[in-house]
Order: C-alpha cells, then structure tokens, then sequence
C-alpha cells in the first residue's frame, strides 16, 4: 500500500509500506480521506514538531476518515464497510491519573498519537491507503456526515475542546485571533455552542473569509490596520504567534480569560506579557482534546458545516505538492485534504 511518509526538514516521499494485519482487539481501515495539519507540516519544514524530532522514517497523518475493511479477533460491534474516523490517541501504562486530572486524557503523561515522532520507535500515522487501530479508537460515522468532512472530526475537536475549556460561552462575545484551520474551526464551535457574537481576527484576508463563511460575524485585518477590539471578557488565541500576544492580550477586559489552543513555541520567543498581570487575566491552556471527536461526529450531524474550511484536495500520488500548498499560505489554503483511495476528489 501507498503511504506519506516523511524522512526530515524538505523530504516528503510517497512511499510503499505493507498491507496491516489486524491484530486482536483491532480493525484494518480503507482510508479515504486524510487532512494535512500543522504538525505534519512541521515535521516537512523543520524535521520536528515542537520537541518531537523525526529520527526515522514516519507516515505522517491524524485527521483520517475510512471505512472498515477487515476485523482482528475479539472484535465485536463493528461492521465491514461501516465508516468511521479515528481517535489517534494511545495511552501508553495503565491510565492511572492523579485525582486532580481525573477524565483529563489529553494531559496523561505518554501518549502515542498517529503520525508523532514523541516517541522511538515512533507512531505511524494513517496518511495512507490503510491503517490498523483499535476498535475502541473508531468514532461511527453517520449518514450525514460524509468520510470527507469525518476527515475534519479531529481538529474540530481540538476547537470544541478549546471551547468546553472557555466555560458556558451562551450568550457571550467572543474574539478569536487567528483564522487558520483551527481558528475558524473554534469559530464555527463557538456558533455552535451558542455564542452571542463572534469576531475574528487574522493578517490574511482569504483566512477571514472563510472565517465569515464558519459563522464569524465580524472580522479584521491586521495587516491592513485593523485593530483589535477592546475589553472582550473571552479571547480565544488561535495564532501560535508569540508577537501578537501584546495586542491578544491588551485585548482582553479586565479580569477576563484568554484561552490558548495556538500551539506557542517551545523556545524563548519576545512577547509583551505586562497586560496578563495588571488586567488580572486567566490565561488558559488548551491541548488536543479528550473526547471531543465523538462531539464534533455529533454536531456535523446536526449541521454544523465544516465545508467552507476545505479549501485544496489533492489524490495521494501529488501529496508532496499538496504538503507544499499547505504550508503556503500565499496558496489561499486553509484545510488541504488528501484523497487516500482511489477515485475522484468530489
């Protein structure tokens, strides 16, 4: 089978790797979609991601939608051809939490995720024709949700759960600074969740339109010299920018919350931080996501539309060049999906 597989900083390859077997307890997937995300953009520009740095050859790829195709042994509940996309993430020991992150997955200790290069050996991802994973890992896929926008599940969770970490947000005023992939995704959540209004903040103007296009009810460029509204009770920060946190911040009222879900460097990077103490602000962390996949299957059933994000498909031969356009944003593309099985990109 065909995979995309990454071997450091600028090299891509598409490559043939064999057939999965289903082992007992797991189900081998035809894939049929696949999204490309910043960390397996990262891994090409830099051979790392963060502080997970490629030391060998790693299929890259989380954001996946398939069908079954073949069920190992002790499998039960599942059906061949049932679609389905994939929680990536492997707790790695018994689970055991200390009491005070009780439920909070996402923060165990080790965690083997599809497509990470944390570990040696590292986890395979699932940019792929197949993939084996545990049954427990598949989220059902409706009717109403199509394998191509379950492809989208994963990162939409990543939004909601930045959401469920900002509180109740009915009702409320919301600023979200950032409007790639998953600041337009926390854009569309924020709707969904039932937020009053939402504005949304970015340097690109084809970002901020698809933004408008997930629900976002006012948008700014900053390039252009728009500035940042003041006194927001709840920011979102979406960017990862360390020299935007100035403004992000003198952004937010006094005694409000900024919620962080862009991924920060892991090195000394400039900010002004002065803001975070005078304004007394709670500045909350967000990080992957729990179970919030099964929610975001959830609330694509009930219509949240995530089409407008899709902006580039490409077939799985052309991966290398969908990776280029990805990672471009002169490209005008937000979310970049490959198609993993044969067929056409509709």
């Amino acid at each position: 089978m065909r995979a995309v597989v990454v071997h450091g900083a600028g090299d891509v390859r598409v490559e043939e790797r064999p057939e999965p077997v289903a082992g007992p307890g797991e189900v081998v997937l035809d894939l049929e979609w696949g999204g490309l995300c910043g960390s397996d953009l990262s891994y090409w520009r830099h051979g790392a991601s963060g502080t997970s740095v490629v030391r060998e050859p790693l299929v890259l790829g989380h954001e996946v939608a398939g069908r079954v195709r073949a069920l190992g042994p002790g499998v039960g509940g599942v059906e061949v051809g049932q679609p389905v996309t994939v929680h990536p993430a492997t707790l790695v020991g018994d689970g055991t939490m200390p009491e005070r992150l009780a439920g909070r997955t996402n923060l165990y200790p080790e965690v083997r995720y599809l497509g990470s290069a944390a570990f040696l050996p590292h986890t395979d991802g699932a940019l792929a024709e197949q993939v084996a994973v545990r049954a427990d890992q598949l989220r059902p896929l409706p009717d109403a949700v199509p394998t191509l926008h379950g492809a989208l599940a994963e990162p939409l969770g990543v939004a909601m759960h930045a959401v469920r970490r900002a509180g109740d947000v009915r009702g409320r005023d919301v600023l979200v600074n950032g409007a790639g992939p998953i600041g337009s995704l926390v854009v569309a959540a924020l709707r969904f969740a039932g937020a009053r209004t939402v504005t949304a903040a970015d340097v690109s103007p084809t970002a901020l339109a698809i933004a408008r296009a997930m629900g976002a009810d006012v948008t700014l460029d900053v390039r252009a010299g728009d500035s940042l509204p003041a006194d927001v009770e709840l920011v979102v920060e979406a960017s990862g920018f360390p020299g935007a946190l100035g403004a992000v911040l003198h952004a937010v009222a006094r005694g409000g919350t900024l919620v962080q879900v862009g991924n920060l460097p892991g090195e000394p990077s400039p900010a002004a931080l002065g803001d975070l103490v005078t304004r007394e602000i709670t500045w909350v962390g967000s990080y992957r996501f729990v179970d919030e996949i099964t929610d975001a299957v959830a609330a694509m059933a009930a219509g949240l539309d995530v089409s407008p994000l899709i902006t580039h498909r490409f077939a799985l031969a052309d991966a290398v060049e969908a990776v280029r356009v990805a990672a471009d944003r002169g490209t005008g593309s937000s979310k970049v999906l490959l198609r993993l099985a044969d067929g056409d990109l509709r």
